[in-house]
């Protein structure tokens, strides 16, 4: 029985998924933000090699940058086209369906390797009894799912080809507001669509929820259903992103893509097993505001907490990484593997980027004091 003034507590919170900490960068001087994405750990193999397109020459100037981005990346954009069979409870009863039907679906994809290895979103591909591929120069092949995340969005396909058209990779981790954002893929059916805008924002770790494992690239490109899969592009024609969700709005809609550099991430791992993995501490966080801490502090005896911006600690799961690591409830996350936090999303983001079963550094505010634990994450608990 928790105590009331806890009860208190987390009446005030809004609480995050217990799976956070969790999901989607180390190294001295650099910001959180420029650290999410790819950094290979260290590791006994070679990691997969996920594209084997040549390093994309500068476009030349004077002509239109968008028609020669989308002239190197086109030829590499495919149409996903899925089945999947449904058993209806009722068919066959007082004539009605058939008990076994069949949904189609449709999406986007890009080749990013030249005997058949391509990228989408696990949503476009998930739960498919058969998957075709088709390119634009017309050609149709069969894919085989390698594996799906679903906290990332992230599905690898393969098609038994080769000496196929390759989409150039760029670097997500320099993007800024105002550049150029390319999308291509095959919106309502209508393949090979090309729409333009520019990156509205980066590290929109709020876009779709909370507790995301994304840092998501917001974008003012027009994007619709079927789009999901296909490249963003930027003006030097090499794939910057992995166009997964759209939120409507009067006026405008504004799109998001997996930022390249955790989607490669990721890829590498399914490639490898067959599955994404991502790190587990055990704790549930609430973003703290000034505004919060004082009415935490006046109405809780539980827990009294600094009056600024942070990630509160407000439960830690019992027998859990965090639990043996000595983090306790109340207190103030400030740093995580070396990468400063201070909110939830960065503590979730801080975390996946550490590895199961390797030790990670934590610091913590607690009662005043600062405090250095060190937790081992442990491979975070998948649905049945």
């Amino acid at each position: 029985m928790a105590p009331a003034s806890l009860r208190s507590l987390q009446r005030i919170s809004l609480l995050l998924g217990i799976g956070l900490i969790g999901t989607t960068l180390s190294g001295c001087g650099t910001s959180w933000r420029e650290r999410v994405g790819l950094e290979k750990p260290p590791a006994t193999e070679p990691l997969p090699e996920v594209s084997d397109g040549p390093r994309s020459a500068p476009l030349q100037p004077g002509k239109n940058v968008i028609v020669q981005a989308v002239d190197r990346v086109g030829p590499a954009v495919v149409r996903i086209d899925t089945v999947k069979r449904v058993v209806n409870p009722l068919g066959n009863l007082f004539g009605g369906r058939p008990p076994v039907q069949q949904q189609a679906g449709q999406g986007s994809g890009f080749i990013t390797r030249s005997d058949g290895l391509i990228f989408t979103n696990a949503h476009v591909v998930e739960g498919a009894d058969q998957v075709s591929v088709t390119l634009p120069d017309g050609r149709s092949f069969r894919g085989d799912v390698l594996g799906g995340d679903p906290l990332t969005d992230v599905a690898v396909v393969r098609v038994v080809a080769d000496k196929l058209p390759v989409a150039p990779l760029g670097n997500s981790n320099d993007l800024k507001p105002g550049e150029w954002a390319i999308a291509i893929g095959n919106p309502l059916g209508l393949n090979n669509t090309v729409t333009a805008g520019i990156i509205s924002a980066v590290d929109r770790t709020n876009a779709v929820g909370e507790g995301q494992r994304v840092p998501y690239i917001q974008t003012d490109a027009a994007v619709n259903p079927g789009n999901s899969g296909g490249p963003l592009i930027n003006a030097a024609g090499q794939v910057i992103g992995i166009n997964t969700a759209i939120r409507q709005a009067p006026g405008a809609g504004l799109s998001f893509a997996i930022p390249i550099n955790l989607a490669k991430r990721i890829a590498q791992q399914i490639i490898s097993t067959g599955q994404a993995s991502h790190p587990f501490i055990g704790v549930r966080l609430q973003g703290l505001t000034p505004q919060l801490a004082k009415e935490i502090n006046a109405t809780s005896d539980f827990c009294q907490v600094p009056e600024l911006n942070g990630a509160l600690v407000i439960e830690v799961v019992i027998d859990s990484p965090a639990s043996r690591g000595g983090i306790k409830t109340c207190d103030l996350i400030r740093n995580v593997n070396g990468t400063k936090v201070q909110d939830p999303s960065q503590v979730q983001l801080a975390v996946d980027r550490g590895r199961v079963g390797q030790p990670m550094p934590i610091v913590v505010e607690r009662d005043g004091e600062t405090v250095e634990l060190t937790v081992t994450p442990e491979e975070l608990p998948r649905q049945q």
